[in-house]
């Protein structure tokens, strides 16, 4: 929902796996979010991230690891060009 200042005004805004794109419920308590701090050329922190959220089942899996790998490899490639 939008307020009249178009401010999002939900109590609960369901968040995407970023792997599977399927939606992450409330009652998945095995998913995490995980914010990756960007580093510039000297590897300063500089103010920004990114966010992958991984639903349970990705991580009961055992693929959690290798999933946010491939994510962030991909996001830097897009990134650079």
């Amino acid at each position: 929902m939008i307020n009249d200042e178009g401010q999002v005004v939900d109590l609960y805004i369901p968040r995407k796996c970023a792997w599977t794109n399927k939606l992450i419920t409330a009652k998945d308590h095995a998913s995490v979010q995980i914010n990756i701090g960007h580093l510039d050329a000297n590897g300063v922190y500089n103010s920004q991230f990114t966010t992958f959220a991984i639903a349970g089942t990705v991580r009961a899996m055992g693929e959690g690891d290798s999933a946010l790998d491939i994510m962030w490899r991909k996001k830097q490639s897009e990134t650079e060009q």
